[in-house]
């Protein structure tokens, strides 16, 4: 089924702000937590130190009526940044990857920053944009 979510970006702090927010929402987390250590190495990724290794790669809180919370901690030595614009992401879970698709043609139109979707090796179908509103958007479709 098709749904919703808010996704917000970290610099370190990701495992420390859901802990904050479990206390204020008294919720637990859902699903199993992915470091970025979880992941295969891939040939061009940077060599990731042991405390980066340790980072959230992706950790899900359910907080009101049944609005997903998700994050990440942004890697430095992977080129990420944490900026206005990609701190905050608004996650589109459609049924299926053409509606995906079609989301993606439609929000990426005049976007500056773009992936298109693509299967990951996390088993989704993933691509993300950031629209010419300065609102960023992610795309997921769970196998």
């Amino acid at each position: 089924m098709a749904r919703v979510s808010t996704y917000v970006n970290f610099l370190g702090k990701t495992e420390e702000a859901f802990n904050f927010y479990k206390e204020a929402f008294g919720t637990e987390i859902h699903g199993p937590v992915m470091r970025f250590g979880d992941m295969p190495p891939e040939a061009q990724a940077p060599h990731l130190t042991d405390a980066e290794k340790n980072m959230i790669m992706h950790i899900e809180l359910p907080i009101l009526g049944g609005h997903m919370l998700m994050a990440t901690d942004m890697v430095e030595s992977m080129g990420h940044e944490l900026k206005v614009g990609n701190n905050t992401t608004i996650n589109l879970e459609p049924d299926t990857k053409e509606d995906a698709d079609r989301l993606y043609a439609h929000l990426s139109q005049g976007s500056v920053e773009c992936v298109a979707p693509m299967q990951m090796p996390w088993g989704a179908y993933w691509g993300v944009c950031l629209d010419r509103y300065g609102i960023r958007w992610m795309f997921n479709v769970n196998d």
